[in-house]
C-alpha cells in the first residue's frame, strides 16, 4: 500500500477498473426490485459546474447504496441539445467569423449547429467521469436521438388528434427590422431619454410613452388600494381619440404601481409584455395595432400604413389639437429593447404559436402529489409544485428557434396565401414577404430551399402529415419552422430514455425510482415529466422527488462571470481529489436549501480521505506483526473473548448502520456522511485504533479482527459518498473467502 494516498494516481485507476468490470451496467434481473434514477440532462455543449457536481454526487449515492442493497440498479446518463441556450453558442462563434445565423438557410443553419455540437459533445461526458459516478454509459441518450424524437412528435400527434393542441396568440419580441423573433437572452437594454405624454381618458389620465399603441388600449387599470380610482374600478369610462368616441373598462390589479405617472396604467396585450400577462388575467381581448413589417395596420385607422415612429408623431399631434394631451414630460429616462444583431427596436408581438390545454392534464399530475402517489423531499418544497398546478395556464410549446425539434406540421401554400416567409434567394439575398406575393417572383422551390422562418396566420390551415394525401405536384407544402419548447421535448425524458412503451427497459425499469434536481426548475421540468408520464402510461414517471438547493459563491451571491465568482469544480477536483468535493458539496447542504460553496469543508474531505488511507496503512502494518495463519475475520472469533471496549464498539457501528440508513431513506444526505465521518475519525481512529496500540497476544488479534471488521463496514457506507478513496484503500486489503474483488460488488452493511 503506497505511503501516501494520491488522488491523481488513484482516481484515474479505478473509474477505468469500474468502466472495465461492467459493473454499473443495468441488468434486468426479475428476482430483485428495481432502482432506477434518469439523469437530469446537463448541456450537450456546457462544462461541468458546481450544480452538476452536487447533483451527481448525491445521485451516485443513491444508486450506490442501493446497488449494495440488493436493488438492480440503473442509473441513465443523457445530455440535453439545450436550444436557445446552444443556438447562442454557437451563433457568439459565427459572431467571431463575422457571421450570424442570418446568413443561412434554416436546415444549412441546423447542420451547422449539429456539427458544433458533435465536435464538443464528450466534453461533459469526460468531466462528468472525474466525478466517479456510476452510471451505465451504454444505455446514453440524447435529447436529439431519432427515439426521442419519435417518442415527442408521437405525443405531439396524439395531443393533436385528441383536441388537446390548438393555436392562438403568444407574445414574444420581435424586430420587424430583421424580420425575426428574439429571444429574452438576445435582446440588449438600452438607456434612453423619451418623451412621456399624459393622455386624457374621459375623467382619467394615462401617462405613456408609446401613445401611437392606444388603438389596441382594451382597459384601463389602477391599483384596487389606491383610494384616488376605487370609485371607477368595474366600470366603463367614456373617452375620445382622432379615430371617434370609445368606453374602456377599468380594472384594478396590484400590478399597477401607484407612484408611476398618474397611477393610471393603459393596458395593451398585443404590444407589452406585461399588459399581455395582465390580459390573460382578466381574460381582455387582444387587439394589435402594429403589422409584422413594422408599420401600423388597419387597426389603426388613418394612421394604418405608417412607420411607427412617423405615426407616433401624428397621433401626438392629432391628441394636442383636440386637447386631449394635458401635458409632455421631455426628460424622461427610461430603457428601451433592441435586438443584438442590428441595434433595432424590439417590439412586443403576439404571434400564433403552438398551445397545450393543460386542465384535463395538471389535475392527475396534482392529485399523484397530493395523493403521496409522488413524494416530495423536502416536504416543505411541496407548495412551489401544488400552487403552480393550481395556477397553471395553458402552456405555450412552441419557439421560433432552429436548434430544437421541429414542429411536425405543414402549410400547403395555396390554402395559405397569408403566411409570412423569410428566405435566403439564389443571390444570397434575404427576402421577407407574404408567400402569395412572393411567388409571383420567386419559385416555390427556391423559397422552400432558402427557407429561414415562417408565420402562418392563426387561423391558417395545416396539415399534421408531410404530403397529407397530396402528389407531388400539388404538395406545395412547408414545414412549420418553430421548434418545440425543451421542457415539452425534456418532459418526455424518463419515458423516452427507457424507450417507451414497447422496451424491455421501460417494462422493467419504469417508474423510475427518485426524480432528484434542482428545486428552481420544479414548476418548469419536474411538473411537466408527470404530466406527460400520466398522459401516456396511466403512472407517475417517478416515486419520489428530491429537490437540492443551488451551490452560490463563496460569498453567497450567485455565480456570475461579470462579478468574477464563478467557481471551476475541475479545478478543487485536481487540487483536493473528487471524494473530497463531492463530500464537501454533500455536507454542506442544508436538506434543498441555497449554500455557499464551502471550501473549508472539500479541504477538510481531502485531510479525512487522507487519515482514511493512513488508517488501513496502520491497520495492515499491526496485522503484518503476525503470521500470515492468523486470520483477522471478525466472524471467526469466539465472541466471549470481546472486551467492554469492543463491544462498545460494535455497539456504536450497529447504531451507526441504523442511522445511516433513516437518513438516506429521507434523503438527508448530510446527516448520514457527517455520522460516518465522526464514527470513523472520533470513535475507531482517536479510541479504538489507540486502544488496539496497548495491546499484545491473542487479545489484540481479536480486537484486530473487530478493527478489521468495523473499519470494512465504515468503508461499505462511506463508499456512496467517497467512491475513490474507498475502493482504492479496498483494493489494498488481503480479501477473506466470499468477499468481493470490487467494494461496490459488496452487500451493504446489515444492523
Amino acid at each position: 500500500m503506497d505511503k501516501k494516498y494520491d488522488h491523481k494516481i488513484q482516481e484515474p485507476k479505478i473509474q477505468k477498473k469500474w468502466e472495465d468490470s461492467g459493473v454499473f451496467k443495468g441488468k434486468i434481473e426479475p428476482e430483485k426490485k428495481p432502482f432506477t434514477i434518469v439523469l437530469p440532462p446537463p448541456n450537450a455543449n456546457g462544462k461541468l459546474h458546481t450544480g452538476h457536481v452536487l447533483m451527481l454526487a448525491i445521485e451516485d449515492i443513491l444508486i450506490r447504496w442501493k446497488k449494495m442493497s440488493g436493488y438492480s440498479t440503473l442509473w441513465l446518463p443523457g445530455t440535453d441539445h439545450a436550444g436557445f441556450e446552444t443556438q447562442v453558442v454557437f451563433e457568439k462563434s459565427l459572431k467571431e467569423k463575422g457571421k450570424s445565423r442570418f446568413d443561412f438557410d434554416r436546415d444549412s443553419l441546423y447542420k451547422e449547429i449539429w456539427n458544433f455540437v458533435e465536435e464538443n459533445k464528450g466534453v461533459i461526458q469526460n468531466q462528468m467521469k472525474r466525478m466517479g459516478p456510476g452510471l451505465d454509459w451504454s444505455r446514453y441518450t440524447y435529447t436529439l436521438d431519432e427515439s426521442v424524437v419519435k417518442t415527442v412528435t408521437s405525443t405531439f400527434q396524439k395531443m393533436l388528434s385528441e383536441g388537446l393542441i390548438y393555436r392562438d396568440d403568444y407574445i414574444v419580441n420581435y424586430c420587424p427590422k430583421c424580420g425575426t423573433t428574439f429571444a429574452d437572452l438576445e435582446i440588449k437594454h438600452k438607456d434612453k431619454i423619451s418623451n412621456l405624454y399624459y393622455i386624457k381618458y374621459g375623467p382619467l389620465v394615462v401617462a405613456t410613452t408609446r401613445p401611437e399603441t392606444k388603438f389596441g388600449d382594451v382597459a384601463l387599470a389602477v391599483n384596487p388600494d389606491d383610494e384616488r380610482y376605487k370609485q371607477y374600478i368595474g366600470k366603463e369610462i367614456e373617452y375620445e381619440d382622432p379615430l371617434g368616441k370609445f368606453s374602456i373598462p377599468v380594472i384594478g390589479d396590484k400590478y399597477v404601481d401607484m407612484s408611476f405617472g398618474t397611477g393610471v396604467l393603459k393596458i395593451t396585450p398585443a404590444h407589452d409584455k406585461n399588459d399581455y400577462e395582465i390580459g390573460l388575467k382578466h381574460k381582455l381581448p387582444i387587439v394589435s395595432v402594429i403589422g409584422f413589417d413594422g408599420k401600423m395596420n388597419e387597426n389603426a385607422g388613418k394612421y394604418a400604413g405608417m412607420e411607427v415612429l412617423v405615426a407616433r408623431e401624428e397621433v401626438v399631434k392629432d391628441l394636442q389639437e383636440m386637447g386631449m394631451i394635458e401635458k409632455i414630460d421631455n426628460n424622461y429616462a427610461n430603457s428601451i429593447t433592441v435586438c443584438y444583431k442590428g441595434g433595432h427596436e424590439i417590439e412586443p408581438m403576439v404571434l400564433p404559436n403552438w398551445f397545450i390545454k393543460v386542465d384535463s392534464l395538471k389535475k392527475p399530475a396534482l392529485d399523484a402529489v397530493l395523493k403521496g402517489d409522488v413524494k416530495i423531499y423536502p416536504k416543505w418544497r411541496q407548495i412551489t409544485y401544488t400552487r403552480w398546478m393550481e395556477e397553471m395556464r395553458d402552456w405555450p410549446i412552441s419557439r421560433q428557434i432552429v436548434w430544437g425539434i421541429r414542429i411536425p406540421i405543414w402549410y400547403d401554400v395555396n390554402e395559405n396565401p397569408e403566411i409570412q416567409v423569410t428566405f435566403i434567394d439564389s443571390h444570397g439575398e434575404r427576402i421577407t414577404g407574404k408567400i402569395k406575393d412572393l411567388l409571383n417572383k420567386y419559385s416555390f422551390e427556391e423559397i422552400k430551399n432558402g427557407l429561414q422562418n415562417l408565420i402562418a396566420p392563426k387561423d391558417a390551415k395545416y396539415r399534421a402529415e408531410p404530403a397529407g394525401g397530396l402528389s407531388p405536384e400539388e404538395a406545395r407544402l412547408l414545414q412549420e419552422t418553430d421548434t418545440f419548447d425543451t421542457w415539452f421535448s425534456s418532459g418526455h425524458w424518463p419515458i423516452a430514455t427507457l424507450r417507451y412503451p414497447d422496451s424491455e427497459d421501460f417494462k422493467y425499469f419504469y417508474p423510475t425510482s427518485v426524480m432528484e434536481t434542482g428545486w428552481e426548475i420544479i414548476r418548469f421540468w419536474v411538473s411537466r415529466m408527470i404530466m406527460f408520464g400520466i398522459y401516456l402510461t396511466g403512472k407517475p414517471p417517478f416515486k419520489d422527488v428530491y429537490l437540492h438547493g443551488l451551490v452560490r459563491a463563496l460569498d453567497g451571491k450567485k455565480m456570475s462571470k461579470s462579478l468574477g465568482n464563478v467557481i471551476d469544480p475541475l479545478d478543487y477536483i485536481g487540487e483536493y481529489g473528487a471524494d473530497a468535493l463531492r463530500m464537501g458539496l454533500i455536507s454542506g447542504t442544508a436538506n434543498g436549501k441555497d449554500f455557499a460553496f464551502p471550501k473549508d469543508k472539500v479541504i477538510a474531505y481531502r485531510n479525512f480521505a487522507n487519515k482514511l488511507w493512513n488508517m488501513a496503512r496502520f491497520m495492515l502494518m499491526m496485522m503484518g506483526d503476525f503470521e500470515e495463519s492468523v486470520s483477522f475475520n471478525y466472524f471467526d472469533k469466539d465472541k466471549k473473548d470481546l472486551s467492554d471496549v469492543d463491544n462498545e464498539l460494535l455497539e456504536g457501528l450497529r447504531k451507526l448502520i441504523s442511522n445511516v440508513n433513516a437518513n438516506l431513506e429521507r434523503f438527508r444526505f448530510s446527516d448520514a456522511s457527517d455520522l460516518i465521518y465522526q464514527f470513523m475519525w472520533h470513535e475507531i481512529a482517536d479510541n479504538y485504533i489507540e486502544h488496539v496500540k496497548s495491546l499484545s497476544g491473542e487479545e489484540k488479534i481479536t480486537s484486530l479482527s473487530v478493527l478489521r471488521y468495523v473499519y470494512v463496514t465504515g468503508l461499505k457506507l462511506l463508499h456512496p459518498f467517497m467512491p475513490f478513496v474507498t475502493e482504492s484503500i479496498w483494493e489494498n486489503i488481503p480479501k477473506f473467502e466470499g468477499e468481493e474483488e470490487l467494494l461496490i460488488s459488496s452487500s451493504w452493511p446489515e444492523k
